[in-house]
C-alpha cells in the first residue's frame, strides 16, 4: 500500500531551526546533541533521543508507531527556541 506521505531520501539540509544543544545548555558535547533541521524541500529531520521502547507500552489511544518508525525527544526548549523559524500556515 502506497503511503500518503513518505521520505524523499534526496532532500538535503537547508538550515538549522532553533538553537544548538550547546547554545541551550541542554549538551556539552558534539556528538550526541538534539537537533532539528528544516530540509530542502520543506521537511523536517529531527535528531533526539530514541524512546520508542520506553514509551511504547504505554502510547494513548490514536498514537501508532509504524514498524519503519522511531519516537524521538528532544528537550522543550529545542523547540520554543525554533518557534521563529517555523512558518505559519
Amino acid at each position: 500500500m502506497d503511503r500518503l506521505w513518505d521520505v524523499d531520501s534526496s532532500a538535503q539540509f537547508k538550515r538549522r531551526m532553533g538553537k544548538t544543544a550547546a547554545e541551550l545548555e541542554t549538551s556539552r558535547l558534539n556528538d550526541d546533541c538534539p537537533e532539528i533541521w528544516e530540509l530542502d524541500n520543506g521537511d523536517v529531520a529531527i535528531v533526539g533521543r530514541d524512546v520508542t521502547e520506553r514509551f511504547g507500552d504505554r502510547l494513548p489511544a490514536g498514537l501508532t508507531i509504524g514498524a519503519d518508525e522511531r519516537m524521538v525527544v528532544i528537550p522543550g526548549v529545542m523547540l520554543r527556541s525554533a518557534k521563529p523559524d517555523i512558518a505559519d500556515v
